[in-house]
């Protein structure tokens, strides 16, 4: 008989045949089943059958083609099996992270999730999965969380830090605007803590969702931090001044009423002031020729009051609905030559140029009379820090903040409200200018796909929301191989810009505090795709981390990081269209 048992004849034997085949010379002629093992030539050894295999081959003996069968049927009903379990994991952990709020790591397994399961509860969890009970929780003074901060130029890194992210707090003393210095009230300052001599903590409740534990934010930190608590503690105050102290021409514009209003400050025991030093005014006629007499008779009036300062070096454009009737462009010299080449300025999908400041395409492209963008910021810097020297080695300033975008911040410019933008939208993708094009298209064809070169085309505009949109809406193309190729080349551009300024920042001011400021995008935070922040640069859906490749940046220039975020007095409503999240932007 065949193996598929379909011939029904009985199969004959000769004696012959059976002594060369088997060891038994005389086999029971009834048992056709073991004649026919006995005739056949051994097989080699095979997997055993599982499962439904073993029970259909065993039971049924119509041989091996049906158990094949059922070991692949079996196949595929495990691997069903595991997507579905994959699946409501990967459910789970978008859940935690979207709506519970706990860091998890972009490919987070089990572990993970009881680890911060674990936190949550008020346990500690080390890196190599020792678990035990915290301290008791300090008591709550007087029912109101107090919020967390430290001194802003302690140090010169980001390592070890003890900051803890913003709480609600009661409003602050001095009416302080939230663009201050990386001192100010409405500011979380990341920075390196010298431990024997000052340690800050929270003493809100460690249950409680307000409060951030600093080993869930940076490692390295000390584990008895909570044992401390503000008594003692000077947090130095600086307040910003008016962008319109200075004219076009560098002038001090009321000298006089400056001393008066910088008097004031002092008797409020106010340790400084912070600068702007607006690009588009000291170099603002005719390129490398730098007019800083309005800073130096500032600086002067400054430096004989004994107060502090804060200079920000903004490269960027001033002017808008909250500025009053203050406006500073980028310098003439730069517009003229935008006159003659558009491209030197962010521009979007329909060819809408930013002029707010320039495209980070010309870093290295020598168009603006002969030096590159990263150039133009480094001659500027210098100046600033050889003009200044004297006040330097006096100690009178105290941090750099180096503006690395639009608003001063280190982003793309994708929410302009001269274009037409307004709360909540979306904001658009600001890479069409001529040389961002053909840095796409090279980083396209090393990858492969020549055919990638190219921007998303059903991103929307920029007052459009995520659902309206197929590539940022629920499962949309932000996630398909070509978003993430697209995603993570828009915010490499992002990264290498820093990491080019910070570097030649780094060496003109040598010894002397840089700082940065991070943006607070925190509308479209609890959907899926993060989209506000997709097109200012962050690439931060819910399954990957955006934040922590710009920050391994910052941290290897030792810079501190400025972020303001309104968690303080933002309230979003229960119906709030706009999925905003200031409180989860923070903790993360």
């Amino acid at each position: 008989m065949n193996g598929a048992g379909e011939n029904t004849t009985p199969t004959t034997f000769n004696q012959h045949e059976l002594q060369q085949n088997t060891v038994n010379p005389n086999p029971n002629p009834n048992n056709l089943s073991q004649q026919y093992h006995l005739i056949s030539p051994q097989p080699q050894t095979s997997r055993r059958p599982r499962g439904f295999a073993v029970t259909g081959g065993n039971s049924s003996g119509i041989g091996d083609g049906k158990g094949r069968r059922e070991r692949e049927k079996e196949k595929e009903r495990t691997k069903l099996r595991e997507r579905h379990r994959r699946a409501i994991t990967s459910r789970m952990l978008s859940g935690l992270r979207q709506y519970g709020n706990f860091p998890l790591p972009a490919r987070a397994d089990m572990n993970d999730v009881i680890a911060a399961l674990a936190r949550e509860a008020g346990w500690l969890v080390e890196p190599d999965g020792t678990t035990y009970r915290a301290s008791p929780p300090p008591i709550q003074l007087g029912g109101l969380p107090v919020r967390s901060s430290e001194s802003p130029l302690s140090a010169t890194s980001p390592k070890n830090c003890s900051m803890k992210a913003p709480l609600d707090c009661q409003p602050p003393v001095f009416g302080v605007d939230e663009t201050l210095s990386p001192a100010s009230f409405d500011s979380a300052v990341v920075t390196e803590m010298e431990t024997k001599s000052e340690k800050f903590t929270s003493t809100s409740n460690i249950d409680s969702p307000e409060s951030l534990e600093a080993h869930q934010l940076i490692q390295d930190v000390q584990s008895d931090l909570h044992e401390n608590d503000f008594t003692g503690t000077r947090v130095p105050v600086y307040i910003k001044l008016s962008s319109g102290i200075i004219n076009s021409y560098c002038q001090l514009v009321d000298p006089e009423g400056i001393r008066q209003e910088l008097k004031h400050l002092k008797a409020l025991n106010v340790e400084g002031v912070v600068v702007d030093c607006w690009w588009g005014i000291v170099e603002g006629w005719n390129p490398q020729k730098y007019i800083w007499s309005g800073y130096r008779e500032l600086f002067t009036i400054i430096r004989e009051l004994q107060l502090k300062m804060q200079v920000v070096l903004a490269f960027h454009e001033y002017g808008g609905s909250e500025s009053g009737n203050v406006f500073i462009s980028l310098p003439h010299w730069i517009l003229e030559i935008g006159k003659d080449n558009q491209d030197i300025f962010f521009t979007d999908r329909e060819g809408r140029r930013n002029t707010e400041c320039i495209s980070w395409g010309i870093d290295k492209e020598r168009v603006l009379r002969g030096r590159t963008g990263i150039e133009v910021y480094f001659d500027f810097m210098r100046s600033f820090r050889s003009e200044f020297d004297d006040i330097f080695g006096g100690g009178y300033i105290t941090a750099v903040e180096i503006g690395l975008g639009a608003s001063g911040e280190l982003k793309f410019p994708a929410f302009p409200e001269r274009l037409g933008w307004r709360y909540p939208g979306i904001g658009e993708f600001q890479c069409y200018d001529r040389y961002l094009q053909q840095n796409l298209r090279k980083a396209a064809k090393l990858r492969g796909h020549s055919f990638w070169a190219r921007g998303p085309d059903n991103a929307g505009h920029y007052n459009s929301r995520p659902p309206e949109t197929g590539f940022f809406c629920e499962r949309g193309d932000y996630d398909s191989y070509f978003g993430r190729f697209f995603l993570h080349w828009y915010t490499q551009i992002l990264i290498d810009h820093a990491d080019n300024v910070l570097s030649l920042a780094s060496l003109a001011f040598e010894g002397t505090q840089i700082v940065v400021k991070i943006p607070a995008v925190y509308w479209w935070y609890k959907t899926p795709s993060h989209a506000a922040e997709l097109t200012a640069g962050y690439y931060n859906p819910t399954n990957r981390d955006g934040y922590s490749p710009v920050f391994k940046v910052l941290r290897k220039h030792s810079v501190t990081m400025k972020f303001v975020c309104p968690t303080s007095h933002f309230r979003c409503p229960e119906n709030d269209e706009s999925f905003a999240y200031p409180e989860g932007l923070s903790w993360q």
